[in-house]
C-alpha cells in the first residue's frame, strides 16, 4: 500500500496506522530541538496530537521519550524496535 506524502517526503500514514508513531519517534531522533511545533512541521502530523503520540511510544512500544521544557528527549530506543528500522518510517520509498 501506498501512502502520500507530504512536502518534506514523509509518508501520510491514516489515523490509527502505526507508522505514525513511527514517524514520530524517527523525527524526535533527527530534530534538534524536536519540539512539538517541529515534530509536526515534518512530519505532517497535528502539533495537537504528538503527546499522544509520544505517550503510546513510551507504553506501548517500550521506548524512553522525556519532555524537558518544550523539547523532546529520546533517551532510550527500548528493546522492541530497531533504530535503523523506524528512522526508515520517514521515508516515502519504505512506505509502500
Amino acid at each position: 500500500m501506498e501512502f502520500p506524502v507530504n512536502k518534506h517526503g514523509v509518508p501520510q500514514y491514516p489515523k490509527g496506522h502505526v507508522g505514525r508513531l513511527l514517524v514520530v519517534l524517527a523525527a524526535i531522533d533527527k530534530l534538534r530541538p524536536a519540539t512539538a511545533t517541529t515534530v509536526a512541521e515534518l512530519t505532517g502530523l497535528s502539533k495537537g496530537n504528538i503527546d499522544s503520540y509520544v505517550a503510546s511510544l513510551n507504553a506501548e512500544l517500550g521506548v524512553s521519550i522525556v519532555k524537558s521544557g518544550p523539547e523532546y528527549l529520546l533517551e532510550s530506543w527500548g528493546d522492541l524496535l530497531k533504530k535503523a528500522g523506524v528512522k526508515k518510517a520517514l521515508s516515502a520509498s519504505t512506505a509502500s
